[in-house]
C-alpha cells in the first residue's frame, strides 16, 4: 500500500457525523468499519517499517554500534510524518474506497 498517495489530512479534522453515517444509516457501524480498516492499515504500516529497519539490523551486539544510523532516522521520521491510520481509514470511508458488508443485514433481507 502506498501511503504517499493518500489525501488524508495529517492533523485531526472535525467531521460531520451525518457524513459518516450516510451509507450505513448507523454511526456505530460506520465507526466499527473505520476502526477495522485502521487496524489493517496500522498492521501494514508496521510490517513495512519493520522490513525496512531490519535491513540495518546486525547480528552482533557491540557497544560501538550504538551510534545512530542516519538512514534509520530518516525512515522513522518518514513514517512519523504520515497520517495516522485512523485518518487514512476515515478518508477512505468518506471516498467510498472501503468494501464492507454486514451478514446480519443480508440475512434479514433474505427472510
Amino acid at each position: 500500500m502506498d501511503f504517499k498517495k493518500t489525501n488524508a489530512p495529517v492533523n485531526t479534522v472535525t467531521r460531520n457525523v451525518m457524513d459518516l453515517c450516510k451509507d450505513t444509516q448507523n454511526i456505530y457501524e460506520s465507526v466499527a468499519i473505520i476502526g477495522k480498516r485502521a487496524n489493517q492499515i496500522s498492521a501494514i504500516m508496521k510490517e513495512e517499517l519493520t522490513k525496512k529497519l531490519q535491513e540495518f539490523g546486525s547480528s552482533q551486539d557491540n557497544l560501538e554500534e550504538i551510534f545512530e544510523n542516519e538512514e534509520q532516522i530518516q525512515i522513522s521520521r518518514y513514517y512519523e510524518r504520515l497520517p495516522k491510520p485512523t485518518l487514512i481509514a476515515t478518508q477512505e470511508f468518506l471516498e467510498d474506497k472501503i468494501y464492507y458488508r454486514n451478514p446480519a443485514k443480508e440475512r434479514a433481507e433474505v427472510l
